[in-house]
């Protein structure tokens, strides 16, 4: 016989969403229209609550305090997105965050950190730590932060792009910088 399922269970087993909000002032805040100030990402294999635990995990694995979430939200999303085509990962995925403790996403990053140092060896772990620095590093928005350009080819190279405009150095006398290659 067919019982209707409880709401809460319902509510227990349903993904999640995770959303926030765009810093005005960000570097973020310049890519984003000005309509669309407010991020959403959808999740289909992972809970919110599990999405804003990882969040925590990527922002304590590389922390860029000024980065904001959505750029960390994209790298949720494929984890989510990697949880929904492999059984594995997301019994790993899922294993991990469990495994993380009640109420790791509102801890203090010193606490944070300590709770992955211990784990740092595991699967979860590494899968985690692998899918944050290829999706956080390969996004405009990190671009943006970072004031990386992009590659160069396409654009006619570095040499007439601003190659030396390291303004951070100081300027060197044609005289101390050696001969010249030939």
């Amino acid at each position: 016989m067919n019982q209707p399922l409880p709401r809460r269970d319902f509510l227990k087993t349903t993904t999640g969403l995770l959303t926030g909000i765009v810093v005005a002032g960000s570097p973020l805040a310049l890519i984003a229209p000005r309509r669309r100030r407010a991020w959403a990402v959808a999740l289909s294999a992972l809970t919110t609550a599990e999405a804003a635990a990882l969040m925590a995990m990527a922002r304590t694995i590389v922390p860029h305090d000024k980065l904001d979430d959505a750029a960390y939200a994209l790298v949720i999303k494929a984890v989510d997105e990697g949880a929904l085509n492999d059984d594995h990962v997301r019994k790993t995925i899922k294993e991990g965050i469990a495994g993380l403790g009640a109420g790791f996403a509102t801890r203090p990053e010193s606490e944070r950190s300590a709770v992955l140092k211990k784990i740092e060896s595991s699967e979860f772990f590494q899968t985690t730590r692998l899918k944050t620095l290829q999706v956080l590093y390969a996004t405009p928005m990190a671009y943006a932060y970072f004031g990386y350009e992009g590659e160069a080819f396409s654009k006619g190279g570095y040499l007439e792009r601003g190659f030396n405009d390291l303004h951070w150095l100081p300027e060197v006398p044609l005289e101390d910088s050696g001969p010249l290659p030939i």
